[in-house]
């Protein structure tokens, strides 16, 4: 369990030791590099409450792919289609901005672009945000004549450009964007109290040496999902967006890092009145499904193929063995992100490769792994192994209800070794 770079000093008290501890977060830290420059600009105050900010499109960020910039401008590196899950004909690029703290709550997200978009090109402009407790929204799609609404308050907002081209080639060039967000009088979206799980038909990816829609690259027996909806597509390299899969042998929990099959607007786990795509299909039931099985939409994708198996998820090769399919078959996923965390207090982690284990301690089963970074809901606490590391030494484990398992507090990136707030298991 030793993590891959040296733990942050605050993160790793001992139970005994005193006097005054001076810390800084490592995700403050991260926040403050990633807004330098002049994206840094305290956000402007606009008419009508509204807080308005310009996105910094002139400066890579390191989370972004086939981009390339020229002059000023944002453009596609190579206009023709690339492979991943949902084999879309079109060519895509895309670009994660830094995350912008507000200061106050907003739910309500409006962009201006300035682009130049031939006919049968997109830009698209998805947004997310992050509330008090450190957990994320899905992204929502954001239009001039649309805004986001997004399903709760949040003080965090991160936007996500996507460039398509048109069906011959010919590519969008963006030159500027700009983000206008507020706190509306429509209340969020209702959650259940717990993620929503669904039964759905699962193919493998394969793809090995394509890129995912977040950038990765696939390697064999790689671990990660594809789903047919942006709206949980997590950052490259994050967990942020994950779903438990079961299959016929075990369960296995793996990040969302590419979007299909099929579909791309088809975020089946949620709600039919706040679906994107395909209102009039049940909650749980993919696109894809209600095509082959029922004719629906013509037995066609929303590219116009025709839809030749009912898959609503694609598994990564390591994925899809590892759960114990031999050929594509059904599985049972639990979409972790949705569900409100009732009984639950929700902390950043740190590090990569960060095993869970089904006891709290580091010779029983590991049961999950945190790809990165990420936000994970904590039920309870216990006293478990002591865990010692560079020095410092911890003894207490956090329970994940969404993994089945139990982390060392020495990965959730907090002050305290015993995490306030969180009652003994």
């Amino acid at each position: 369990m030793r993590p891959n770079r040296r733990p942050n000093s605050r993160a790793f008290l001992a139970p005994l030791r005193r006097g005054p501890i001076l810390a800084v977060s490592l995700l403050a830290v991260a926040a403050l590099s990633l807004t330098s420059g002049p994206a840094a600009a305290a956000p402007e105050a606009a008419p009508e409450g509204r807080i308005s900010w310009r996105v910094d499109l002139s400066t890579p960020v390191g989370d972004e792919t086939n981009i390339s910039r020229a002059a000023g401008t944002v453009r596609l590196r190579d206009p023709g289609p690339r492979l991943s899950s949902s084999r879309s004909p079109l060519g895509q690029g895309t670009l994660l901005s830094p995350a912008r703290d507000l200061g106050r709550a907003v739910d309500t997200v409006v962009p201006e672009l300035e682009a130049a978009v031939p006919a049968g090109a997109q830009v698209l402009v998805d947004v997310r945000g992050q509330d008090g407790q450190g957990r994320w929204t899905e992204w929502r799609e954001a239009r001039e004549d649309a805004p986001a609404r997004l399903p709760r308050a949040v003080t965090r907002v991160q936007a996500r450009l996507i460039l398509v081209s048109a069906p011959g080639g010919t590519a969008p060039v963006v030159s500027a964007l700009r983000l206008s967000a507020e706190l509306g009088v429509v209340a969020g979206e209702a959650a259940a109290a717990e993620p929503y799980t669904a039964r759905v038909y699962a193919t493998r990816e394969g793809l090995v040496g394509g890129t995912t829609a977040n950038g990765h690259v696939i390697v064999p027996e790689d671990h990660f999902v594809a789903l047919p909806s942006r709206r949980g597509l997590s950052p490259k390299g994050s967990g942020q967006y994950s779903v438990r899969v079961c299959g016929p042998v075990r369960c296995e929990t793996a990040p969302v890092w590419d979007v299909g099959p099929w579909n791309t607007r088809d975020d089946h786990w949620n709600p039919s009145s706040v679906r994107e795509s395909f209102k009039d299909l049940p909650q749980g039931k993919p696109e894809a499904q209600a095509a082959y099985e029922d004719g629906y939409n013509g037995g066609r994708d929303e590219f116009g193929r025709q839809v030749l198996n009912p898959a609503g998820i694609d598994l990564a090769d390591g994925t899809f063995h590892n759960v114990g399919l031999n050929d594509n078959g059904w599985v049972t996923v639990t979409y972790l992100w949705t569900g409100d965390g009732a009984a639950t207090t929700s902390f950043p982690t740190w590090g990569t490769s960060v095993n869970i284990r089904l006891q709290p301690t580091s010779t029983s089963a590991r049961v999950a792994q945190l790809a990165g970074p990420t936000t994970v809901r904590v039920q309870c606490q216990v006293r478990g192994q002591l865990v010692q590391v560079d020095g410092h030494s911890n003894d207490a484990w956090s329970y994940l209800p969404d993994y089945g398992g139990y982390v060392s507090n020495i990965f959730i990136d907090v002050a305290d070794s015993w995490l306030p707030g969180v009652p003994t298991c």
